[in-house]
């Protein structure tokens, strides 16, 4: 028996069974955009912990800012006795979003708890309830980002009943909305919102700039411009969810960038931090400093270990150009499968931007999704050491998220590798 199959026979014993993993083997190490097991075999890293480790899973920066810190202390809770670091990443976020009026943060433990406080804030700021998010998307797992969040299975079945006031409006995505333009797909939300919500009901928009559980889906050139221009225009705060996007994955600091667009509140996690569990929300400060002193909060929110690998993860950004490489690294996962998909007529879309980006599978000659193939690949990856996700409302979508710190010569074997998987399960 292997040394990942003692372990996952100790896990069955002592895990609940809702916790899913993607393999069956178990980290012994990890380093740039490589994955050791503890019986020694090496995974081609495509996932980055879901878009967390983008400078990688043991940032020499990140090691010793986390070392320093442990030696000094670990822990006050900053609404007790606060400390200097928390200041310094909601300065680094205040300057680094988006947007070029006055700003505040909040910092809290993860992406969904982000997302809650920013519904809170513009509810508060308000006055009123009403929240509108989109097809496909993704926003967490709490009751209200259950709520918020498109798809049922496996995020919300069997948990309801979910929080109220929550509004669903059709997303821009090419390839499912016959190639509407942007614009259109905007008038054509805008007009359901109106109707039948009444934009004066309206808090918040809150929308990812690029989904990402939902299918790394791009909206059409202007769609979230427009919104937003709505939304300003009817006092509904649009606030940008960047969890997935943020932090130069996309070849920007933030994907709102893309745009051009200024959201009124941001939401960040995932790659803000080197691998610590770390959330912010940024935003107008005329709607941060709204609620009550006491109003936001929570007992490990910007803890001061988090907050010193956040620091060194934005100094390593900066330093080694991470949104740059993002760039690369998409330009050359774009190229490759765009070979792919001149010889599999499976793969009906290549898209996304900098290092997010995906390929949508379908039966060929349709758009009907091809799930089942899908899983086909993705194991076919993981058995010759390829770590790939799947995504996407039907779950035919492979996302791509290597660590923005990934060497070319580690990415094209793992390329190499999908297209092999690719071969060997469509021949």
């Amino acid at each position: 028996m292997s040394n990942s199959e003692k372990l996952h026979a100790r896990r069955s014993a002592a895990v609940a069974r809702g916790i899913g993993s993607t393999i069956t083997s178990y980290v012994e190490r990890a380093s740039g955009g490589t994955i050791t097991d503890v019986d020694g075999r090496e995974w081609i890293d495509f996932a980055a912990g879901i878009a967390v480790t983008s400078v990688g899973n043991a940032a020499p920066m990140v090691v010793a800012a986390v070392r320093e810190q442990v030696e000094r202390f670990t822990h006050t809770c900053f609404m007790v006795a606060p400390y200097e670091s928390y200041v310094a990443v909601c300065e680094q976020l205040n300057e680094l979003t988006p947007g070029s009026f006055e700003k505040r943060s909040a910092l809290f433990n993860s992406g969904a708890e982000a997302v809650e406080n920013a519904v809170k804030i513009a509810r508060y700021a308000t006055g009123r309830s009403a929240v509108v998010v989109f097809d496909h998307g993704y926003h967490g797992r709490t009751n209200l980002t259950m709520a918020l969040t498109a798809k049922v299975m496996p995020y919300k079945q069997g948990f309801g009943p979910f929080a109220p006031e929550i509004y669903r409006a059709p997303m821009s995505y090419a390839l499912r909305d016959g190639g509407l333009d942007g614009k259109t797909a905007a008038s054509r939300a805008i007009d359901m919102i109106s109707s039948q919500i009444g934009a004066a009901n309206v808090a918040a928009i809150v929308i990812e700039p690029i989904q990402g559980e939902g299918g790394f889906i791009v909206p059409a050139p202007g769609f979230l411009s427009a919104l937003a221009e709505w939304a300003r225009a009817n006092g509904v705060v649009f606030i940008a969810d960047e969890i997935q996007t943020g932090f130069c994955r996309t070849g920007d600091w933030f994907a709102s960038e893309h745009e051009r667009i200024e959201p009124d509140l941001i939401t960040t996690a995932k790659g803000i931090a080197g691998g610590l569990p770390l959330a912010g929300v940024t935003g107008r400060a005329e709607l941060m400093d709204s609620v009550h002193v006491g109003g936001l909060g929570g007992t490990y929110g910007g803890n001061p270990i988090a907050c010193a690998a956040a620091l060194a993860s934005i100094d390593t950004m900066r330093a080694h150009n991470l949104a740059g490489a993002a760039r690369r690294i998409g330009s050359v996962i774009t190229d490759r499968l765009s070979l792919l998909a001149a010889r599999h007529p499976e793969i009906a879309e290549v898209r996304g931007r900098g290092a997010m980006i995906a390929v949508e599978l379908v039966e060929p000659g349709t758009i009907n999704p091809n799930p089942t193939v899908t899983a086909a690949i993705n194991r076919a990856c993981h058995e010759a050491g390829l770590l790939t996700l799947t995504c996407g409302t039907y779950g035919n979508v492979f996302r791509f998220l290597p660590p923005l710190v990934m060497d070319d010569e580690t990415l094209n074997r793992g390329l190499d590798i999908l297209d092999s998987a690719f071969a060997r399960v469509l021949a």
